[in-house]
């Protein structure tokens, strides 16, 4: 089965946080956190259609700068989700730039700031210099965004401030037997997409599905009913899920959150700064150790850990942070205890 989610980090585990996930059947990508962007591709930036900040420290930031320059003058519409206080973390940012030759620049970002019952949003659009426009609140039970392909869930943690903690979800993997495929004669194609969206918007069995393929140098077409292809092509499995945790306390209240949050997690990104002999360190900074990553995985049931957002003390000595959640992850260590 081929993931829907390619998910990778940005900077690598000692450099600042960011995860970027581009959706394989939408030639979309979604972004988690904003650390350094200057060394990441342009055009892979230029995929993103949502991102989610977990909390405006600096190193989860300070690539808030790269998008707006890339996306300045398109034809192309951000959404960005954050904690308390983004919108006026964002408002600043921009505040810090003139922007006396913008008019008629299409692009537009629309900002939401997530409280733990509410949801409140704003739209800044370029032409305007950015002006904020005030779209107003709206009830929040946990679900940031969802489409007909996925949903993204968040959680408030504890890291001094509300920091936010992410999962993605895709709702149910469509994937085509290739045999199945090969005897109703047609080749693959975008077609395919259309219909696995058009299941997934649950639209009535009798839906025309135009399969358009080229053969011997011309067009060809064929038109089918949804209902048909789903029972012939199409096998329905569980989707695909992410979790994405950074910054913040081992304490009881947050180990439940990232608990439920990361519950069979098909990968859990999870901080891990210090290691287990520095967890004054981690209590004092309100962050993780990497035995604690490895515990919160292991209490997850994940089927994967990736641990990142080393400290730079540990420069040189990855594989003890590796090795420390990696252990405590398989029950070779006991499972720490939450403050």
């Amino acid at each position: 089965m081929k993931s829907a989610f390619l998910a990778r980090l940005v900077n690598g585990p000692f450099g600042d946080p960011g995860l970027h996930v581009s959706l394989r059947w939408q030639g979309a990508a979604l972004q988690f956190d904003l650390g350094r962007l200057d060394r990441f591709p342009a055009a892979e930036i230029l995929k993103l259609t949502h991102v989610f900040v977990s909390h405006t420290h600096i190193d989860h930031f300070i690539g808030f700068d790269r998008i707006i320059r890339l996306f300045l003058a398109r034809d192309a519409a951000l959404s960005l989700f954050g904690p308390p206080g983004i919108i006026r973390n964002v408002s600043g940012k921009l505040a810090g730039y003139t922007w006396n030759l913008v008019d008629g620049y299409p692009f537009v970002l629309t900002v939401h700031e997530v409280h733990p019952e509410s949801m409140h949003s704003v739209r800044l659009r370029a032409a305007t210099g950015f002006a904020v426009e005030d779209l107003g609140p709206r009830p929040f039970a946990g679900v940031l965004y969802d489409e007909p392909a996925f949903a993204v869930h968040a959680v408030h943690l504890d890291h001094k401030i509300p920091c936010l903690g992410f999962a993605l979800i895709e709702h149910a993997h469509l994937n085509v037997r290739p045999d199945a495929l090969e005897r109703l004669g047609i080749p693959a194609g975008p077609w395919l997409n259309e219909l696995k969206a058009a299941i997934r918007r649950q639209q009535p069995d009798d839906t025309r599905i135009v399969a358009r393929w080229h053969a011997e140098g011309s067009e060809r077409t064929a038109e089918l009913r949804l209902g048909e292809l789903r029972d012939r092509l199409v096998v329905e499995t569980a989707g695909q899920r992410l979790a994405y945790v950074v910054d913040t306390l081992f304490s009881r209240a947050n180990v439940a959150k990232i608990v439920e949050l990361a519950r069979h997690a098909d990968v859990f990104f999870c901080e891990s700064l210090f290691l287990d002999a520095d967890r004054d360190q981690a209590l004092k900074r309100h962050h993780l150790t990497a035995r604690q990553a490895g515990s919160l995985a292991r209490l997850a049931a994940v089927s994967r850990l990736e641990v990142f957002h080393f400290s730079p003390r540990y420069d040189g000595m990855a594989d003890r942070l590796y090795a420390e959640a990696a252990a405590a992850f398989s029950g070779e260590l006991a499972l720490d205890e939450p403050v």
